[in-house]
């Protein structure tokens, strides 16, 4: 009898090696952890060969699963050419500038293994402005922070705020707090003045940014406090909040917002909202 590989079983491997996990993999394939690891069951069975060890902490390749991997992402690179002509797609994503942090390259590395044929536009910017494009229906799909009374959505992540700087960073005795901040209408830099101007600490802006990357180089270079969810802090930026005393800045949620009917789309962005929980709670 000649055996076969079946795709969606080598695509749920190569999720399960991916994610490290089973429950993760199950989110993004938008099915059960018990029908993912009877998948890799009958994979395995298949091979003769063990691909996976699972523990109740992590999910780890074995020597067999590693080796595997090339292949199976061979196999499925071939599998999306040969659908190229037909099946080319595209999927246009907003995600808020300060939620994208560490997340941003393992998405886009998703999405592509997802599929090679599908299209990608996305864009950064503020909250406010990618819930509007995606209520005006010139986004596929939105990753926001939570802001005012809107609900719903898919939560994604919790974040915690912080007052970051560099660690050479002195707060001159007597003088205003200087921030480094994206402009209006950033949200979180509103919550930031806000908690400033509530505890009656006086503040000026010190760098206005157009996009968290600079506005994290300028806390870098000593320029200033930058008010950052904890996820997003590169290293070299500590939280010196409770050391001067500045007011706590809460929490809010990442949640995705998607009006996506079609299956490989929503393949697609079920691999995203698993990929970044994935990251965030890592």
């Amino acid at each position: 009898m000649n055996a076969t590989l079946d795709i969606a079983t080598v695509r749920a491997f190569l999720l399960v090696a991916d994610l490290q996990s089973f429950t993760r993999a199950a989110e993004a394939l938008g099915t059960t952890q018990a029908a993912v690891s009877l998948k890799l069951q009958r994979l395995e069975t298949l091979l003769g060969k063990r691909l996976v060890e699972r523990s109740p902490r992590a999910v780890r390749l074995t020597a067999d699963g590693a080796d595997f991997l090339d292949r199976a992402h061979a196999l499925m690179e071939a599998h999306d050419r040969a659908f190229e002509a037909s099946a080319a797609q595209s999927l246009s994503l907003g995600i808020s500038d300060h939620a994208a942090g560490p997340e941003l390259v393992p998405l886009l590395e998703r999405l592509h293994a997802m599929s090679a044929n599908l299209t990608l536009a996305v864009t950064i910017g503020f909250s406010r402005e990618m819930q509007d494009a995606y209520d005006a229906g010139e986004l596929d799909a939105v990753i926001v922070r939570q802001e005012g009374s809107r609900r719903g959505g898919e939560k994604l992540a919790d974040d915690e705020f912080g007052w970051f700087a560099s660690q050479r960073f002195m707060v001159r005795k007597g003088e205003a707090l200087p921030l480094a901040t994206l402009a209006p209408p950033c949200g979180v830099r509103a919550i930031a003045v806000r908690a400033l101007d509530k505890a009656r600490i006086p503040w000026r802006e010190r760098f206005v940014g157009g996009g968290v990357t600079a506005v994290v180089a300028a806390a870098l270079a000593g320029l200033a406090i930058a008010p950052l969810a904890r996820r997003i802090a590169p290293p070299g930026l500590v939280d010196i909040g409770p050391a001067h005393k500045l007011p706590r800045l809460g929490s809010s949620k990442v949640v995705l917002h998607s009006k996506v009917s079609d299956p490989a789309k929503l393949a697609a962005l079920r691999a995203v909202a698993a990929t970044f929980r994935s990251r965030a709670t890592s």
